[in-house]
């Protein structure tokens, strides 16, 4: 006790400085706003640090628990997975009347090329998709592109390895489309709006139809092959000249979310329209001389 009185006798002076000093700096930050809002700005920033290298060190701490919990969980699901993988293949194998989906069995009779979409635009009067394969590939220019979900649009140009396909989706675009099982037959635009609606026009006024109704390609050209899903009919309009049906369908592809298409080889769709016109020139009335 003796010692420490000694001691603040002999550094009194110093005591009463450093006392003097916290009064001032409180009646500082205390009475003036600047001073303390950035005293309160400085104290928040060294603790939020001292906080977050807490946090880190913690974690690096823990990492080692963590990295056994996922391992775990990931042998888990992929055992999951194989399971999963088995029971589908043996409902398969029982399973006679299991079927691709439609449009790939349609699909499949026919060579196709398959491609990723690297580019794309929805917004547009003149949008256009850019796909990963070119003439290289086998992708030349008046080929059909369609996807899991139905029509896509015609391969527009190619260079060696991409291609510019001109979609639904784009105001100069015209595909010929049928309704199914009712014969009647129209050429499908897009007029701009919605990505995901467009119009069949040209759909005669004996046509018998219902909303709901599928549309797809009609095969009367040798980009597409006939049956290609387009989408469904929603309302019926009258045409400007009143002489036909105006479609409106909801298409059946979701263009803002195309990952994955297939261009179709049209050597063969050629080839059965140019016959198909051969028959029908040889048919035709000879003129009387």
């Amino acid at each position: 006790m003796r010692n420490l009185i000694a001691f603040f006798k002999q550094y009194s002076h110093w005591v009463v400085f450093l006392l003097l000093e916290v009064v001032s700096v409180v009646l500082l930050f205390q009475y003036n706003s600047y001073q303390g809002s950035v005293w309160f700005s400085s104290a928040n920033a060294v603790t939020g640090k001292i906080m977050e290298i807490d946090a880190w060190i913690g974690t690096f701490f823990s990492m080692g628990d963590a990295n056994q919990d996922l391992t775990a969980r990931n042998i888990q699901l992929e055992q999951e997975v194989a399971a999963l993988r088995e029971q589908v293949a043996e409902l398969q194998r029982r399973d006679s009347t299991w079927q691709p989906s439609s449009q790939d069995k349609l699909l499949s009779a026919f060579k196709t090329i398959p491609a990723k979409v690297v580019g794309n635009s929805v917004s547009r009067p003149d949008n256009l998709i850019t796909i990963n394969k070119g003439t290289a590939d086998g992708v030349r220019p008046d080929m059909g592109v369609a996807c899991g979900t139905g029509v896509v649009g015609i391969v527009y140009m190619a260079s060696a390895h991409y291609a510019v396909v001109l979609p639904v989706l784009n105001a100069r675009s015209n595909i010929s489309c049928a309704i199914r099982g009712r014969g009647y037959f129209g050429y499908l635009h897009w007029n701009g709006g919605l990505s995901d609606q467009a119009f069949v026009d040209d759909i005669p006024r004996h046509a018998k139809f219902e909303e709901g109704d599928t549309i797809e390609t009609s095969g009367y050209s040798d980009v597409f092959p006939p049956g290609i899903l387009v989408g469904h009919i929603m309302k019926s309009h009258d045409s400007k000249d009143a002489l036909s049906y105006r479609l409106q369908v909801k298409l059946s592809t979701d263009y803002a979310r195309l990952r994955d298409v297939s261009v179709i080889d049209n050597a063969s769709l050629k080839e059965r329209v140019e016959i198909l016109r051969e028959a029908q020139d040889s048919i035709k009335p000879q003129r009387k001389q």
